[in-house]
């Protein structure tokens, strides 16, 4: 890979754990949307393993030179070219129907107003019964999980008063208004979570999900 395209380790670190939760939960064929790309080494690893799935990532207008060029040198029939998107003024029509959305370290970014944009965006171009694996750092009635989390939290908030680690409890209510059922917490890597809804339905079941979250 070119040395002036940006590097992200984390996504190393963690693109292994995430992809056996997508293996999991995603059908044999279909359409994916990846809010977020970021470096584009998610999507390319993603599409490489999953050679069924047509994998869409996206990201901000304005950012997309870097997943745009690995997407060129890839060269994967199943990966399209990046979207940009705009949480805010998204749409069914360009963006899908697809059977299941994915988005890695963004709801702790944006604003409150983006992370309920991103739920609606994400209800409106889901199929029956598709899924939206959100995976980072979480908190839960209030607490964080580490004592790294909490400080990095901190440094958020200090950047940005609107950003910081948000609360399952509050994800959960505001999943469940737009019809997104939490269906699997999953424990990963560095404190993180996998957190996996189903549009309209639940395939483990609530008690299932809480569960999976109380075992962490």
């Amino acid at each position: 890979m070119p040395e002036q395209l940006a590097w992200s380790q984390a996504c190393e670190n963690n693109k292994g754990p995430i992809l056996e939760v997508l293996r999991r939960w995603l059908p044999a064929t279909g359409d994916v949307l990846e809010i977020g790309a970021g470096t584009g080494q998610h999507a390319i690893f993603f599409a490489q393993q999953l050679p069924g799935i047509r994998w869409q990532p996206t990201d901000r207008p304005g950012t997309l030179d870097t997943v745009a060029a690995r997407v060129r040198l890839a060269g994967l029939a199943n990966l399209a070219p990046p979207e940009p998107l705009d949480l805010h003024r998204w749409s069914r029509e360009a963006l899908g129907p697809v059977d299941a959305v994915f988005s890695a370290n963004t709801a702790h970014i944006v604003d409150w107003a983006g992370v309920q944009a991103l739920f609606a965006g994400v209800a409106g171009v889901l199929r029956p019964g598709g899924v939206f694996l959100l995976y980072g750092p979480f908190a839960y009635g209030g607490q964080h999980t580490a004592p790294s989390n909490a400080r990095f939290h901190q440094t958020l908030r200090a950047q940005d008063p609107a950003s910081g680690i948000r609360d399952v409890d509050d994800l959960r209510r505001l999943g469940e208004a737009r019809g997104l059922i939490l269906a699997e917490d999953v424990a990963m890597p560095a404190n993180n979570r996998t957190l996996v809804w189903q549009l309209g339905q639940s395939r483990a079941g609530d008690t299932a999900a809480r569960s999976t979250r109380l075992s962490r």
